[in-house]
């Protein structure tokens, strides 16, 4: 199985970090947030890498070079201009059997392998796998009819989201939907599945997920590699 990192965003929200670093190689703990990516995908099988840059792509590409001496074979595709968080694809050749595709600045200790044998059983052209989410509104959230006459009040609510963790697995079939150079991001791709009747399914997680986008996520994903290590890293 092919996997396709993309690493090219300018994680513009972890500033100042990333006026310096690509946010993939930021450390998480004693290596990257790249380094455990890969390490994991090793660990499952998966060592034919595509990684997609674009921003400060030298010191990527410098840091990880062919894969080698971390026992995987990568390979590079570089956007000279941003194209969306599914653009990149577009610019990929090779892909003509089912790819696992995923943002290099997430944690987790998802089994990729599973995603792709419940990817291959489901003959989905898409499956993205998804995490559940509580989040609380800390006001009173009102419901009303069209004119305004209030139906319900409830105080502080809590709601429950199944959320993209940023993980998917696609069908060659997706290449049809793709051009290089245009921009293109998942949830317009996943809509233009949708619209032509292609089977997207979600494959649910409940292990362990952080999303690394914001200065409390970073600082939570440092003191969560403290405690879980043994689940995130899986040494050679």
């Amino acid at each position: 199985m092919k996997a396709v990192i993309l690493a090219g965003g300018k994680g513009t929200r972890l500033a100042p970090y990333t006026v310096v670093l690509p946010k993939p190689l930021i450390p998480v703990g004693d290596r990257p947030i790249l380094e455990i990516l890969i390490g994991q995908l090793r660990h499952f099988g998966v060592s034919d890498l595509v990684i997609a840059v674009g921003h400060l792509a030298e010191l990527i590409e410098a840091y990880f070079g062919d894969g080698g001496k971390f026992g995987v074979d990568i390979t590079y595709s570089r956007e000279h201009e941003p194209l969306g968080t599914a653009g990149p694809l577009g610019l990929i050749e090779g892909l003509d059997e089912p790819f696992l595709v995923m943002n290099g600045d997430l944690l987790t200790n998802l089994d990729y392998r599973v995603l792709g044998d419940f990817h291959t059983r489901g003959d989905a052209a898409c499956t993205i796998a998804m995490y559940r989410r509580q989040v609380q509104i800390s006001l009173g959230v009102m419901e009303v009819d069209d004119s305004d006459r209030l139906l319900n009040y409830v105080e502080k609510p809590t709601y429950d989201y199944r959320v993209s963790m940023g993980v998917y697995m696609f069908g060659p079939e997706i290449r049809e939907y793709m051009e290089p150079g245009v921009h293109l991001d998942f949830p317009d791709l996943i809509g233009l599945l949708l619209r032509d009747g292609k089977k997207v399914v979600g494959f649910p997680f409940d292990g362990y997920w952080l999303d690394i986008g914001r200065h409390e996520d970073y600082a939570q994903a440092i003191e969560d590699f403290d405690k879980m290590r043994s689940q995130l890293i899986h040494e050679a």
